[in-house]
């Protein structure tokens, strides 16, 4: 498989532009300095907001920003004068363009031009540079590679304006609040700036966060003037993009961001999300007594930043992020809408901090569910399943015409799939592929998924420099794996039988023990975070309890083997009483593999209805396999048994019942499953030890599992001896 990820990574870099638009989307070309060059100067419109009782929406409303600046057209007029005198000559260009019909043709000279003017703009420029810079449904890979190298770092301002802005906002000077504070911010963007100080009430190291004013006044008025040029550009034919949809969408999140005391309880939220699961993950505690909507004050965190990082765990961390992202995406619904190598910080214990949390993106259900449905189907390579899915997540337009689209799609899966199976599927280099569809097809990058596309791709990104050979579904199916198996979601166990069946009757035992054993990875990496997490909090618990200097140990990240810890008792949640027996006695050596206590876990509920199902047709198969065997043994493979009964549509039965080969793959396949589940962890099969540590629940899983499994498989036999006599073939 690694051969396999290195030839296709060589393909793709043989190819300027998919490499082009691969490093773009592994931010590979984003400036994250921490200060801007000594020649950049931004230009704010310096306006008291409020006048004759109305004022500035703080929530994104396009309507209520036109009637506010409406009244103000001299301050609307002085902006535009900035905007002409700054980039008068680019709009020429693009004017020019339009007439010629060069606007493809010169995309990467305007792109270029736009990156070296934008940030004497503001803020509100930067900002939808950057959102442009991941959206490979709107511009060029080589347009995109541009626009991501813009810097959102200008000059700080003054600090006693800022000074003064805080005493504002939180009603006293700032040395009433902290002890100390740094005289000169620590980094400067467009926004606002940051200060470390102290706080005085608990001696806590704090980074305080102070917007830059005259914000709100820029931005709005810059939107204002952005929407009647978009509403202008619906004229032009040439232009297909609903540029006044695209910049309402971007807006929305941008004001959100303008609110600090809505970040400050996004990172709370995203922290609460992740501890249980990721204790490797660290997010920077708000103190919400120090906060308002302009400034921000959060906990110090030490660190580097990952992408620069040279430590030996970096990789490690790598995974926990793909980890992080993903139960973002596929579960709790809250991503983080600002993957930038910047906001990934490796601490000096080697954990991984994520920063900046005032743009969030939230996942619907539907979206959620429907991108693990739309892996189900490119694993069988159900391709027309797989439009219907696009037009579910957002990719294609209600009402379009796929017929022209599914041969096209066809063949890119056919290339990503070529080495067989999920996992070997780069979804990378697909992401391109179907990035490269959307110049020439309806399709659209959902904003959402343009985000996921950077989240993973810097990730990826920074793995790929220290391993050449990172696979990033290495990381991922396991992930995926887990939630197939334990959602209870309707449409989850729709795509986890989809997964091992298809389309047809019988399931693939081979997929199955793929999932399974995915599963067992990810239990054995959350056991080992798990553990991980809680040595390291030990550690610091012991460092803030100590005078002696901190020099903290790094145990090994990532997933290795799990440290040896007391083993749950699987059955105790299966049986679901606390008086009926358990595993409670078994030691920490245990031979079960963790698919099987998976099983007996109350998370297994649905997975064993669906094996004694297919139990249930392995004895059905298995039993009418010897009945045939043994009538030819005999000799009585041409005698048949006479029926009686009234109206029966066949007056005799074979005695030896036939077999088809469905049965034989039915048993087959069984057999494979049992073998699974009875090896032990090393994978060798070890039945008396594996029947010894259950031994403690056999009893009872058996009143529980043997009368159903009775039950399903007389009414099996009875409807198939109906179905014999009864239905004309």
């Amino acid at each position: 498989m690694q051969r396999q990820m290195r030839a296709m990574r060589q393909q793709v870099e043989d190819d300027d532009q998919l490499s082009t638009l691969m490093r773009g989307l592994r931010g590979q070309n984003i400036d994250d300095r921490d200060f801007a060059e000594e020649n950049v100067r931004m230009q704010l419109v310096e306006i008291d907001s409020s006048y004759e009782g109305d004022a500035l929406p703080l929530v994104y409303d396009p309507d209520q920003i036109a009637a506010y600046w409406s009244k103000r057209p001299v301050a609307v007029m002085t902006r535009v004068l900035q905007l002409m005198s700054i980039a008068g000559g680019f709009f020429s260009s693009i004017i020019v363009d339009l007439i010629t019909g060069n606007i493809e043709k010169n995309d990467v000279l305007r792109a270029r031009q736009i990156r070296e003017i934008v940030t004497s703009l503001g803020p509100a420029y930067i900002k939808l540079g950057q959102a442009l810079s991941i959206r490979p449904d709107i511009l060029s890979p080589a347009a995109m590679n541009e626009l991501q190298q813009l810097c959102d770092k200008v000059p700080s301002y003054d600090n006693e304006i800022a000074m003064e802005l805080l005493r504002q906002e939180l009603g006293k000077d700032w040395q009433e609040i902290y002890s100390e504070l740094s005289p000169k911010p620590v980094a400067a963007a467009s926004l606002g700036q940051v200060y470390k100080g102290r706080l005085r009430s608990t001696g806590e190291a704090v980074a305080v966060k102070v917007q830059r004013p005259y914000v709100l006044e820029t931005v709005s008025v810059d939107l204002y003037v952005m929407r009647r040029i978009g509403f202008a550009l619906r004229k032009v034919p040439q232009i297909t993009t609903d540029v006044v949809g695209l910049l309402d969408e971007w807006a929305t999140r941008f004001f959100e961001e303008l609110d600090y005391v809505n970040e400050g309880k996004n990172g709370t939220k995203f922290a609460e999300q992740m501890a249980e699961d990721l204790p490797q993950i660290v997010v920077p505690k708000t103190y919400s007594e120090y906060t308002s909507r302009k400034v921000l004050t959060t906990s110090w965190l030490e660190g580097e930043k990952l992408s620069q990082s040279t430590a030996d765990d970096v990789g490690d961390l790598v995974n926990i992020g793909v980890i992080c992202y993903l139960k973002q995406l596929l579960d709790t619904g809250f991503f983080h809408a600002d993957p930038h190598p910047g906001n990934l910080i490796r601490t000096p214990d080697g954990r991984l901090a994520i920063l900046d949390f005032g743009l969030m993106t939230q996942v619907s259900n539907d979206i959620k569910y429907g991108m693990i449905e739309a892996i189900s189907h490119l694993i069988h390579r159900d391709y027309e399943a797989i439009v219907q899915d696009f037009v579910t997540l957002e990719f294609i337009p209600e009402g379009v015409d796929l017929s022209p689209i599914l041969p096209v799609l066809a063949k890119v899966f056919d290339q990503a799939l070529e080495g067989g199976g999920a996992k070997n599927i780069n979804f990378q280099e697909l992401a391109a592929d179907l990035a490269q569809i959307t110049f020439d097809y309806p399709f659209r990058i959902p904003p959402y998924f343009a985000l996921i596309i950077r989240a993973i791709g810097v990730l990826e990104g920074i793995a790929l420099v220290g391993n050449p050979d990172f696979a990033l579904v290495d990381e991922a199916y396991p992930y995926l794996a887990k939630r197939l198996l334990t959602d209870n979601s309707p449409r989850l166990r729709k795509a986890l039988k989809y997964m091992v069946y298809g389309r047809g009757t019988v399931f693939d035992a081979d997929r199955l023990i793929d999932l399974l054993e995915a599963f067992e990875t990810f239990s054995a990496n959350a056991e080992s975070s798990k553990s991980v997490g809680k040595h390291k909090d030990k550690v610091e618990s012991d460092r803030t309890s100590s005078n002696s200097p901190f020099r903290p140990p790094l145990p090994p990240f990532g997933f290795p083997t799990p440290p040896a810890l007391p083993a749950p008792s699987p059955a105790r949640a299966f049986l679901g009483t606390s008086n009926r027996a358990s595993l409670a006695g078994t030691n920490s050596n245990t031979e079960s593999r963790e698919a099987l206590k998976f099983i007996f876990s109350s998370e297994g509920e649905f997975f064993r209805e669906f094996l004694v199902d297919e139990i249930v047709r392995g004895i059905d198969a298995v039993s009418r396999l010897q009945a045939n065997s043994t009538a030819k043994t005999l000799g009585l493979e041409n005698m048949y048994i006479p029926v009686l009964l009234p109206g029966a549509v066949k007056r005799a039965l074979p005695v030896g019942p036939e077999v088809s080969e469905e049965d034989k793959l039915v048993v087959e396949n069984v057999s494979k499953i049992l073998a699974f589940l009875a090896s032990g962890k090393n994978g060798h099969l070890d039945t008396a030890s594996v029947v010894s540590e259950l031994m403690p629940v056999l009893p009872e899983l058996a009143t529980e599992l043997l009368p159903e499994v009775s039950s399903r498989l007389v009414s099996r036999t009875a409807a198939r001896t109906i179905r014999d006599i009864y239905v004309r073939e």
